[in-house]
């Protein structure tokens, strides 16, 4: 399953940034390409919160139902897709020096064979690397600004 790992530093507190990414209301502000991330579930964080979550990749929409399959208050929040596009994205919240909080985070994702997964790959493969980095400055900026909660 082809991935992209990706460590963020930032000064803001580990609770903080927990919280911030674990709101799904936050997703499409800060998670590059995400145009919507709607709960399917009546709770909305947690083991078993569901979304129906749509990524916009170049040309290509790219729709997936995501549940929530690890979830540990203030340390991990992993979403697997059940449906769609098949994706599995893990983030592990640590403290760092001087007060910062590190974040480690993994997107695997896996292409459908043949000349789809193909086309696919040659769409998504390209801007992987952009859609990190401004993955990672989205949510610092958030996460850093005075009234992010």
């Amino acid at each position: 399953m082809p991935g992209v790992r990706q460590t963020v530093t930032t000064e803001a507190s580990r609770d903080r940034v927990f919280a911030y990414v674990d709101d799904y209301r936050n997703v499409p502000s800060w998670m590059f390409g995400v145009t919507r991330f709607t709960p399917v579930t009546d709770h909305t964080s947690g083991l078993g919160a569901t979304y129906e979550a749509c990524m916009k990749i170049g040309p290509k929409n790219l729709t997936s139902t995501l549940r929530v399959t690890e979830w540990v208050e203030n340390e991990c929040v992993v979403l697997t897709s059940i449906a769609g596009f098949d994706v599995r994205t893990g983030w592990r919240f640590a403290d760092g020096a001087d007060g910062q909080t590190v974040v480690d985070v993994n997107f695997d994702y896996d292409l459908p064979g043949g000349l789809a997964g193909r086309a696919l790959g040659a769409i998504i493969e390209p801007v992987v690397g952009q859609a990190v980095r401004q993955t990672e400055a989205a949510l610092r900026a958030a996460v850093e600004s005075s009234d992010a909660a």
